[in-house]
């Protein structure tokens, strides 16, 4: 980390309703990428989840990896949820706390003043990284990494990269490394309630991305969460949009078979 001026965009510009702003790069402190520890930008959105958030910047802090960036997007709490990022605001890079339209306008803020030549990952409040690529395996800035998720119900999501991606949300962002290179405009369809991480996702895989699977990359996902409502139109919709009518028909069909399976076994068990 060095005290010197920055290009780019690395705080978000002045807002008269923004609640509080700090870290690190406030001070004029930024981290840099190096060619033998690229560099990862971890980003949290929070809102009013305060009960929750001090396990997912503490599991940040604690990694053992020698150049992470930490960004807090607050959507303008009315909790005690920026007294906790206070709490750490010697450690985290950025933080800011203003009201926002949504997860993914709070996601592409984070995105917007992350460093240009970093590998971004998301979580949110109560989520947690347990284990960062081995050293500095894979990262580079043509590539995606995606590791494995361990869920709150005791179940272990190993995400995947093949044709199911066109109808499948196969990846999960907690153990999802994307270079800002790849996108270097904030990437979220704000438009979009729940699914706009899948549809990054899908667009990405659309343009040939290179997707590379670490093993020993793996974190904790809260259960709680936008993508737990599960809105099947807007799902649908995401499929259609990237890949077409067929593919959505597909997802459809696959769906109804899947509720009949669900009925089925309901009445057998009955």
């Amino acid at each position: 980390m060095s005290k010197s001026q920055q290009t780019g965009c690395f705080v978000l510009p002045p807002n008269p309703i923004r609640k509080g702003e700090g870290g690190l790069r406030t001070k004029g402190f930024f981290k840099k990428y190096f060619s033998d520890k690229p560099l990862i930008s971890i980003i949290t959105v929070v809102f009013n989840e305060a009960d929750r958030l001090s396990d997912t910047i503490e599991s940040v802090l604690n990694q053992d990896y020698p150049n992470i960036e930490y960004i807090v997007i607050d959507g303008g709490s009315t909790d005690s949820t920026v007294d906790i990022i206070r709490q750490y605001e010697d450690r985290i890079d950025y933080w800011v706390s203003e009201p926002d339209t949504g997860i993914y306008d709070a996601m592409n803020k984070g995105w917007r003043v992350a460093n240009d030549q970093s590998h971004i990952l998301f979580l949110g409040s109560g989520d947690r990284i347990l284990n960062l690529p081995d050293k500095t395996r894979g990262l580079l800035q043509d590539r995606v990494i995606y590791g494995v998720v361990h869920r709150e119900d005791g179940t272990v999501w190993h995400s995947t990269v093949n044709w199911t991606i066109r109808c499948h949300n196969t990846l999960h962002h907690q153990a999802l490394l994307v270079p800002k290179q790849l996108h270097p405009e904030p990437p979220f369809d704000t438009v979009l309630k729940v699914y706009g991480d899948f549809d990054f996702n899908q667009r990405l895989f659309k343009a040939g991305t290179r997707f590379v699977r670490a093993p020993e990359f793996d974190s904790f996902a809260c259960k709680a969460g936008a993508s737990a409502k599960y809105p099947f139109d807007e799902y649908v919709q995401v499929i259609r949009k990237n890949f077409g009518p067929g593919w959505a028909f597909l997802t459809i069909l696959l769906e109804f078979l899947k509720r009949i399976k669900r009925s089925v076994i309901r009445t057998f068990r009955s």
